[in-house]
């Protein structure tokens, strides 16, 4: 599911980190800047959830959006991601154009 992501992003000209567990995602905002973040809720390490939450206490972030990509479609998860600060949840299956379509509504493209 990242690499299709990346590569949905990527070909629309979008520039792409990546990393491949919650930790990890982390350890590069800390280094990086970024306009949007893209996670996953069920990822090793640290769950799409508590990453959100500690991106939230993160200064240069705390108006970023952040997007949580989930098989998870109940109320109570979505609260949850809500909760934590994310802006957005994307249900999965999607297609690159729904994809896209989230992704420049929420960057107020």
């Amino acid at each position: 599911m990242r690499k299709l992501i990346a590569f949905t992003l990527g070909g629309a000209g979008h520039k792409v980190l990546e990393a491949q567990d919650g930790k990890a995602a982390l350890d590069v905002l800390k280094t990086a800047s970024v306009d949007l973040v893209i996670t996953d809720v069920n990822m090793p390490v640290m769950n799409g959830i508590d990453l959100t939450r500690n991106i939230r206490k993160l200064p240069q972030y705390l108006k970023t959006p952040v997007l949580i990509v989930t098989t998870e479609s109940e109320a109570g998860a979505k609260m949850a991601g809500k909760q934590a600060g994310a802006t957005g949840w994307i249900v999965k299956p999607f297609d690159g154009v729904q994809l896209l379509a989230i992704v420049k509504r929420v960057l107020g493209e």
